[in-house]
């Protein structure tokens, strides 16, 4: 029986990070016992248990807007050229610009707090769904909807029961993109923007020089993207059980 891959790739991977730490004997990069320790420091004072609950609701409301603005935006330009004209510049314009930008333009409109960071995730997140959306509907067969109209099938029947299913394994693939990418903004944002959640722990940790408290917070935080990418996974999987594993290059 052959070992899990993803146990294995994370022991070997912990180990060549101790044992670089203590080969190279930098302060920058201590061995992961050292920030294994000092992630029980910052959780036993109870910091990082209250910044990682502020950083989870950023998350969540940021994400959440961003999903029913993407699916609901994607859908529209999939389906009606005239929409996909109306909006594709500027998609693609903000898909592309460097997102961080934006903070001041938050900071200025909506002050120094929460929703200035959820802006800033709705920012991140929200465009790469909208594209991965849009090409999802239009790569629907065509003769699927034409099939479906020849029965009397009106918009909504065509979309709820025809275009929706078809498309939904290439959605959630930009909606597994999006949730990666709304863990950054929401990291970037608190460091940038409010002084709450893991992002100001990394600030505090790296004005002291605290390089083991920087990294035990970056593992947190890569903890709370692998969380959430499994959530959207498992989600995946239920709403697409029809797909054969064939397709899904499972091996």
């Amino acid at each position: 029986m052959r070992p899990p891959a993803a146990p294995l790739a994370l022991a070997v991977g912990a180990g060549a990070w101790e044992l670089t730490g203590r080969l190279a004997d930098a302060s920058f990069f201590p061995p992961l016992s050292t920030v294994a320790a000092r992630l029980g420091e910052l959780t036993a004072d109870g910091e990082l248990l209250g910044s990682l609950g502020a950083s989870l609701v950023n998350l969540a409301l940021g994400f959440a807007l961003s999903l029913l603005g993407g699916l609901v935006t994607g859908v529209a330009m999939g389906r009606f050229r005239r929409v996909e004209a109306a909006l594709d510049v500027y998609v693609n314009a903000l898909l592309t610009a460097p997102t961080l930008v934006f903070a001041p333009v938050f900071f200025s409109l909506l002050g120094a707090g929460r929703a200035s960071v959820v802006a800033v995730v709705v920012t991140y997140a929200m465009f790469v769904i909208i594209v991965n959306t849009a090409a999802a509907v239009r790569a629907v067969p065509a003769h699927l909807v034409e099939m479906a109209r020849s029965y009397g099938a009106g918009e909504w029947q065509v979309l709820v029961r025809v275009v929706l299913p078809a498309a939904a394994p290439l959605i959630m693939a930009g909606v597994r993109l999006g949730v990666g990418r709304a863990v950054t903004g929401m990291v970037n944002g608190e460091m940038f923007i409010a002084v709450v959640g893991l992002g100001h722990v990394v600030t505090e940790a790296g004005g002291h020089f605290d390089s083991a408290g920087v990294l035990a917070v970056l593992v947190v935080v890569i903890a709370v993207a692998l969380g959430a990418i499994a959530l959207v996974g498992a989600v995946d999987r239920r709403l697409n059980r029809w797909v054969p594993d064939t397709a899904r290059g499972a091996r």
